[in-house]
């Protein structure tokens, strides 16, 4: 399989998408936080010292879904559609869920935009959430699915 990012020298390059017809994208990912017992407590009474953890969480995961061009050297820069950041709290991890929506209308994929707000969502409540808990652990961030372009749809298997 030839990789798409490196030029026939082994030189780093951003790929040209321009022959690409625009189509509409969209990417699923996911991640959690575990954390302890009492942590989960607190986040769930809404008694951190930083306020609302879940919607801090999803703002700076939307946030972050816009800059993702500016994160990751090679990626194209997107004009979003649409992000939707959802962070839910789960009894059985004990810890705190977060998924990613994340659409356009283009040339070049969004898996990207989703697994960065899924990825700056989790850092967000660890850093809300650290005085409390410094031994919490972001996990399982992943894609869930994808959707449009010439390779097409694709689901994780078992989601």
């Amino acid at each position: 399989m030839k990789l798409t990012h490196v030029d026939e020298l082994g030189r780093a390059r951003m790929v040209d998408v321009s022959p690409k017809p625009e189509s509409e994208r969209t990417a699923v990912a996911e991640g959690a936080v575990t954390m302890s017992p009492q942590a989960f407590d607190k986040v769930e009474s809404g008694s951190t010292a930083k306020g609302n953890v879940l919607a801090v969480a999803e703002v700076a995961g939307t946030m972050a879904a816009k800059r993702t061009g500016e994160l990751i050297p090679l990626c194209h820069p997107l004009g979003l559609d649409l992000v939707r950041v959802e962070a839910r709290l789960d009894p059985q991890l004990p810890g705190i869920r977060i998924t990613a929506l994340a659409k356009t209308t283009g040339r070049t994929g969004v898996e990207m935009e989703a697994l960065t707000a899924v990825s700056v969502a989790c850092l967000t409540v660890y850093d809300m959430v650290k005085a409390i808990d410094r031994e919490m652990s972001i996990g399982d961030v992943r894609l869930v699915s994808k959707t449009g372009g010439t390779r097409g749809d694709w689901r994780r298997s078992g989601s």
